[in-house]
């Protein structure tokens, strides 16, 4: 099956980046868990059509990638009470981002997702949202000055971590026979505070926080590390 230039729109160069499964000490500084805020849609449906393409790429697929389905919608860095570090994330900066999402008072909005694609270094499944609420959200937790900050951003859903630096040819080829003909409905009522061990690569999310939008309120299942 013949592989056009237009399935190649969010993919740089001619072959996936590796990910490598070892300790980043450089980058962690000794540091445990790294935040970010993200849509948990760790539903059924979803979770079988990760599950599914995560199976019909396994050839290509870094082993044990173990985070749960999620939209990452703004990374966030360490938090921290005292922060010295430029990837810190202190409580000042989540109070403002409280702030900003109270006073957009957004809405439960639905999104759907559906087909599979691929960056270079990972593949995904593309999430359309109509309600253009996702791109609000962005608004409220991100800012110029902050880490993480890009002004492109596809909203997706990661399948898994490309192992090697295979050739996008072959990879897009196998793309492009999985079933692409079923899309997911959800509908999103909250936004999750989550973190994860920041010495293990694709390893498991875990919910600091929901952030109810409906009621614009923030719900702790963990202790606030902002003390």
């Amino acid at each position: 099956m013949a592989v056009t230039n237009t399935d190649y729109h969010y993919f740089d160069g001619l072959y996936t980046i590796p990910n490598v499964r070892r300790d980043f000490p450089d980058w962690h500084l000794g540091r445990s868990r790294f935040a970010l805020w993200a849509i948990d849609v760790d539903y059924p449906g979803v979770r079988q059509k990760v599950n599914a393409a995560k199976q019909h790429l396994s050839e290509f697929l870094l082993d044990d990638y173990n985070r749960q389905p999620h939209i990452t919608l703004s990374i966030c860095g360490f938090p921290s009470n005292n922060p010295k570090h430029s990837d810190d994330f202190g409580a000042n900066f989540f109070e403002s981002q409280l702030s900003w999402i109270s006073q957009a008072s957004l809405k439960p909005f639905e999104i759907k997702i559906g087909t599979l694609s691929s960056f270079s270094s990972a593949p995904f499944l593309h999430v359309t949202d109509t309600s253009t609420s996702i791109a609000s959200l962005r608004t409220c937790l991100t800012s110029s000055a902050h880490l993480g900050f890009s002004s492109v951003y596809t909203p997706h859903v990661t399948v898994g971590l490309y192992a090697g630096t295979w050739p996008r040819e072959p990879v897009f080829a196998r793309i492009k026979t999985f079933s692409q003909s079923d899309v997911t409905s959800c509908l999103i009522e909250r936004i999750s505070l989550m973190s994860y061990a920041a010495a293990e690569i694709g390893g498991p999310l875990r919910t600091l926080a929901d952030f109810h939008l409906e009621q614009a309120r923030i719900e702790w299942h963990e202790p606030s590390p902002f003390k």
